[in-house]
């Protein structure tokens, strides 16, 4: 099934701090509440690195396969588009991952749920099963969505809302409204992680059919929305501590904004698509930090 160096790179796995940002902050927001438990938290991880491994094999093929990963493309050459991993391989590979994921998400539930909240496992792997299609079906298939500007809407729920409230759910078994603020908000910074992404690779996406919905809006309003999406989520997390009445002390952790902010000077001023590259690192790691960061907040300063 191909070397181990190039399953690595295929794994992606300098994705994984922005996918591991909703658990982190989902628990600090159960932490707020009083409920911890590590190994839920351990659980809710490796689970997260499942369904990420799985979206980013996917995501490998189905560009692969359709010809987006190729010459033209800015940033990391992809396993399929390079031959490293072959075809067969790869859809291997995703049903392993796939497989592994979904042990990961049962333990996970049983650990706590128990066999006493028999409907809440039963909520938790379905959205676990929906989390697998949405995997796979952002780049592979004729209908892939990730193909027709639904990205942003799938990764705004699925690493915003379910993973920020329902990690949070997996502790508490219970939802505070008030927590829709931060979940939001993570919701649109891994949105603008993917738009970054989109803004990057906007020439060879349009050229080979991936309308995202840079391609749909051009690259001027592309950035706009940016700015839009990182701004609302710092106006979020500004609620969040006005409606829960933090202090100074407690609101440390927005200090994570200002490389944000630095960075959306470094767009405004972008006017080739390939010099966007190496932001798409600041804001992964600058979201991951902001989660670490709230995380300290609620433990310090509950």
């Amino acid at each position: 099934m191909g070397n181990t160096k190039a399953w690595i790179q295929a794994a992606r796995l300098r994705t994984l701090p922005l996918s591991f940002s909703g658990i982190i902050v989902g628990t600090a927001l159960a932490r707020y509440q009083g409920q911890f438990n590590w190994p839920i938290f351990i659980l809710a991880l490796l689970t997260t690195v499942g369904f990420q491994v799985t979206s980013n094999f996917a995501n490998d093929y189905g560009d692969g396969v359709k010809g987006t990963d190729n010459e033209d493309r800015i940033g990391p050459v992809r396993a399929l588009q390079s031959g490293s991993i072959s075809r067969k391989a790869l859809k291997q590979g995703i049903l392993v991952s796939v497989i592994i994921s979904m042990f990961l998400a049962l333990a996970l539930v049983y650990l706590a749920f128990g066999l006493d909240n028999l409907p809440y496992i039963l909520v938790f792997m379905v959205l676990g099963v929906l989390s697998i299609w949405a995997a796979i079906k952002y780049t592979v298939g004729s209908n892939a969505y990730g193909y027709r500007g639904m990205g942003d809407l799938f990764v705004f729920l699925f690493f915003g809302l379910l993973g920020v409230l329902g990690s949070m759910f997996l502790y508490t078994k219970s939802l505070d409204w008030n927590a829709l603020f931060p979940a939001v908000a993570i919701g649109l910074l891994c949105v603008a992680v993917l738009n970054l992404n989109n803004l990057r690779d906007i020439a060879s996406d349009k050229k080979h059919g991936k309308i995202t919905m840079v391609v749909k809006m051009g690259f001027e309003k592309g950035k706009r929305y940016h700015f839009f999406l990182i701004l609302m989520a710092l106006i979020c997390f500004s609620l969040f501590i006005f409606m829960k009445g933090f202090g100074w002390k407690q609101s440390f952790f927005m200090l994570a904004f200002l490389p944000l902010l630095i960075h959306l000077r470094k767009v405004n001023q972008t006017t080739n698509p390939g010099n966007l590259d190496t932001e798409l690192k600041k804001v992964a790691l600058s979201t991951f930090l902001l989660s670490l960061l709230f995380l300290i907040s609620v433990n310090i300063f509950l």
